[in-house]
């Protein structure tokens, strides 16, 4: 087993990933608002936090789009050292939460997203592999930079376990020219 796949079974993969494609549902202005924020190209850093690749850094770059009104796609590939990992998972829309899978869910070698909310510019989904259970956390600051977070369930609290720090890359410029 390579040292790839031993991260991405610990949850790097997770956080490298927010790659989150938004199907079906009825999305509010809010949903939309949000996920529309997210188009465009994504670099970063991250880093596992905790457990055992603890220190271990990763960078990933990440493309967004948006399919529809309903919702985003953020797909990509993430590094450590020579070794590089596909991202990608599938987020529904249900009433007011999320359903979904990264990767090819919990039942491979990903997760499955059981529950999220939406509040202002933070998206915090649930998520779930066999007895792990954890949230997470997508925060946007201002239209160029994302936050992720992934936090455990260890002994009835959450720790953080991974944190990713995206920038926009090449952002939409709007620019008009003058003329005499």
């Amino acid at each position: 087993m390579s040292f790839l796949t031993n991260i991405l079974k610990s949850g790097m993969a997770i956080a490298c990933g927010m790659a989150i494609i938004m199907v079906g549902g009825s999305a509010s202005a809010s949903d939309y608002t949000y996920f529309k924020n997210v188009q465009g190209k994504w670099s970063g850093a991250g880093q596992i936090v905790a457990g055992p690749y603890k220190n271990t850094r990763f960078t990933c770059n990440l493309e967004g789009q948006t399919p529809g009104r309903a919702g985003m796609k953020l797909a990509g590939t993430c590094r450590v050292g020579l070794f590089s990992q596909q991202i990608e998972a599938t987020v529904t829309k249900r009433g007011r939460s999320y359903r979904g899978k990264f990767l090819d869910g919990a039942k491979g070698k990903g997760l499955d997203i059981v529950s999220g909310r939406l509040r202002g510019q933070k998206l915090v989904l649930g998520i779930k592999r066999k007895q792990l259970r954890g949230t997470m956390t997508a925060r946007l600051k201002g239209k160029n930079k994302m936050n992720i977070t992934i936090a455990v369930r260890v002994n009835g609290g959450l720790t953080p376990f991974i944190g990713l720090s995206l920038d926009r890359k090449n952002g939409v410029r709007k620019t008009s020219f003058l003329t005499d």
